[in-house]
């Protein structure tokens, strides 16, 4: 069982930059692969970004590629996503993601899932 907390939400303004963590409970945490989720009001949960297990390999959703970085600290069992020049249309909660291994990182399916933060961009 992995267990995932999600940490940095808030309000800024457009343009500004916001920096999500992700703790996980889990002895393996290098085993799995993991991921950034994002829901809008009204919308479908979309994926945003994933990270290979040794945190290599990257992989991003079009809208956010050249403004958002995923990375990760296996020795801290944490995930961030470091989310800059945001938008307004970047305003959803974010979500955490785990999987075993590393085959479809981008989209998933996905295993374990955080709770939540919320991300709000003003214009």
């Amino acid at each position: 069982q992995v267990q995932l907390v999600e940490s940095g939400g808030g309000l800024v303004q457009a343009g500004g930059s916001l920096r999500l963590s992700c703790a996980a409970s889990v002895r393996t945490f290098s085993s799995y692969g993991m991921g950034w989720f994002r829901q809008a009001p009204e919308k479908e949960r979309e994926f945003v970004a994933a990270v290979s297990l040794s945190g290599v390999g990257t992989y991003y959703e079009d809208s956010v590629k050249g403004r958002f970085t995923i990375s990760r600290d296996n020795a801290k069992n944490t995930v961030y996503l470091q989310m800059n020049s945001l938008r307004p249309e970047d305003t959803a909660v974010y979500y955490c993601a785990a999987k075993y291994g590393s085959r479809q990182l981008v989209g998933g399916p996905y295993d374990y899932w955080g709770q939540g933060t919320q991300v709000t961009v003003s214009s």
